[in-house]
């Protein structure tokens, strides 16, 4: 029996597909060189991924990153991923309106990973951070929100894990009773905060939880330098919006959510939300 050729091209799309999701994005040199095309190439297959609808470019980094779609082709869209793209043109809206940089954060392992940030639209980003940067959960602002709201089994297995760790950033979990009193004090007030000591200026961070309906998906804060606005004027001037738009993309998630559980059913989904533009 004669075997049939592979479509080469075919062969080439699905490689950048995989490059794409194994490093939560990447830029047409990244993906060149993980696959050994050229840069020309490459460029085509991933311009023709987003006319197609499977990846989208970030003008924030010039990073190539999947969209929902991919979630029809595999499992490899996690919701993780999933609350990533829906949050983006939220936290571009919320970055022009306050100006200083957001985030979306995720749990990824024993560390809080951003999966969305507006640093690089934000000139008041006083580090210039990317998707893919990775912050201490009883570090961060981000890291104390999702400790804070998420179960309480998931809770006290993060805990006892930090607590074996031998990290530096790890060691508060060893004081069981302080990180839960600590704990206790975010969820009384309803969002988390960090001091980061700089050389010129503290950097404060304000996180807040990301839920869809009882279902804690991600943390979104906000970063700013104490000497241009005290926590306390942080908590009047940014709390509302950072709480608005968390409420905002935890919605239109849970509505995701429940569009494809409606779809895998056979059943009509109702329409859809829609999200402001980036």
């Amino acid at each position: 029996m004669t075997s049939t050729r592979p479509i080469r091209a075919l062969q080439r799309g699905l490689e950048v597909l995989q490059v794409l999701n194994l490093h939560n994005g990447a830029t047409v040199t990244e993906v060149a060189a993980a696959i050994d095309l050229p840069r020309t190439t490459t460029y085509r297959i991933l311009e023709t991924l987003c006319v197609a609808g499977y990846a989208y470019r970030a003008a924030s980094d010039e990073r190539y990153r999947l969209t929902i779609l991919v979630r029809g082709l595999s499992d490899g869209f996690d919701d993780e991923a999933w609350i990533t793209q829906i949050a983006r043109p939220y936290i571009h809206e919320l970055c022009n309106e306050l100006v200083w940089p957001i985030a979306v954060a995720t749990l990824s392992g024993t560390s809080m990973l951003v999966r969305q940030t507006t640093d690089h639209r934000s000139p008041l980003a006083i580090e210039k951070r990317g998707p893919g940067f990775r912050v201490a959960i009883l570090n961060s602002a981000s890291g104390l929100a999702y400790l804070t709201f998420c179960p309480a089994e998931q809770r006290e297995t993060i805990l006892d894990i930090l607590s074996r760790s031998r990290k530096d950033e790890d060691k508060p979990a060893r004081s069981r009773k302080r990180i839960l009193d600590m704990l206790a004090e975010v969820r009384t007030r309803g969002y988390a905060t960090h001091r980061r000591a700089r050389r010129v200026a503290d950097e404060i961070s304000m996180a807040v939880p990301v839920m869809a309906g009882e279902r804690l998906v991600a943390a979104l804060a906000i970063r700013f330098a104490s000497t241009a606005v005290s926590e306390g004027d942080a908590v009047k001037r940014f709390l509302p919006r950072l709480r608005s738009t968390a409420q905002r993309i935890g919605a239109e998630f849970a509505a995701q959510a429940d569009h494809d559980a409606r779809t895998a059913a056979g059943e009509k989904p109702p329409g859809e939300p829609h999200a402001p533009a980036s």
